[in-house]
């Protein structure tokens, strides 16, 4: 059983170097990932903003889908490979962002009704655009629901990183804004912090971190690989700092390890992806439950042992009284010894 898993993980890194495009692309792009998920995640779960990250995810595919069509159309001409489909999913994503805002604007005591309206329209689209594509786009289609490792092509690698060259700028240059905004929005407003724009900058920059890591993880998993990570960190970390480094261990060991067992069981990487993140959060919500009960044991424990018997006082308390009176004796004859 050892020498059989042993060549299994062998054969993986036999791939590894001789098919390089399929599988060293979508692993430096899950690192990327693994790292900037968590960050951006760490600020939509202090900002309570989980829900935007399915509704510009739905959106996100519709720009994919029709990147898919657009190349199944320009299928044999000049321009078939100049569409990206990631590109379009990021286009679609910051449209998707855009038109939030502006329902924001229109609802102003209802702004959460301004996401399911953007995601079912998003869902709508990508039916379309899925139906118009014809059969050859639906293994590319199901590929981009639930992650897979070997979609990722060099064009799509070259925007990946390009884009998040952008969004690990974004978040030294306003990172301390960015903090501020997250933890006294009041505080922000004072000091001269232009609160909307850095909130749609950052729902940007949330729009375009979907669009990248949708191949890897897929459509349906995107928001739980930002939340999940942050979720589990929460529980252990100290800081925020800590949360956000310890939350990067976490998406980082899932991310890898979804990748290896995509490879060796035929599974789809987004869907491992996930279940690693959930078995962390468990073991991590089994641990504090563990800890707690050893500290009630220990206070407990600490009571008794500290228990005095209240005959035991009284006895303490006498010979205090008796030791004291001899004290006085004691003082008052060396008085009498100083006056004579």
């Amino acid at each position: 059983m050892f020498n059989q898993n042993f060549l299994v993980f062998l054969g993986f890194f036999q791939d590894l170097i001789k098919y390089k495009n399929i599988y060293v692309y979508p692993i430096i792009v899950g690192v990327i990932i693994g790292c900037l998920a968590p960050l951006i995640g760490s600020v939509i779960v202090i900002r309570r903003l989980s829900f935007i990250a399915d509704t510009l995810s739905h959106f996100s595919l519709a720009g994919v889908c029709f990147g898919v069509l657009l190349a199944h159309q320009l299928a044999d001409t000049v321009f078939e490979n100049t569409i990206s489909p990631i590109a379009l999913g990021i286009v679609f994503s910051v449209i998707g962002t855009l038109l939030i805002e502006k329902l924001r604007s229109f609802y102003k005591n209802y702004k959460e009704l301004s996401m399911p309206i953007v995601m079912s329209f998003g869902a709508a689209l990508s039916g379309i655009f899925i139906a118009l594509s014809g059969d050859s786009s639906s293994n590319i289609t199901s590929s981009l629901l639930f992650g897979s490792i070997s979609i990722v092509e060099l064009k799509d690698f070259i925007v990946i990183l390009v884009m998040s060259l952008i969004i690990i700028i974004f978040i030294v240059i306003f990172y301390k804004k960015i903090i501020t905004l997250c933890f006294d929005e009041t505080f922000a407003k004072v000091s001269g912090i232009n609160v909307k724009l850095l909130q749609l900058l950052i729902t940007i920059i949330l729009a375009v971190f979907i669009s990248i890591s949708m191949e890897i993880v897929g459509v349906l998993l995107i928001s739980s690989l930002m939340i999940v990570p942050v979720a589990s960190s929460i529980l252990v970390g100290k800081s925020f700092k800590n949360t956000c480094i310890i939350s990067v261990i976490f998406s980082e060991v899932s991310i890898l390890l979804g990748i290896y067992f995509s490879y060796t069981l035929s599974v789809p990487t987004g869907s491992l992806i996930v279940i690693f993140n959930i078995v962390i959060l468990l073991f991590i919500m089994i641990y504090r439950n563990l800890i707690k009960c050893f500290k009630k044991k220990n206070t407990k424990q600490l009571d008794y042992s500290i228990t005095i018997d209240p005959n035991t006082i009284n006895e303490n308390v006498d010979e205090v009284t008796e030791i004291n009176e001899e004290d006085k004796e004691i003082v008052k004859e060396e008085n009498l010894e100083n006056k004579e």
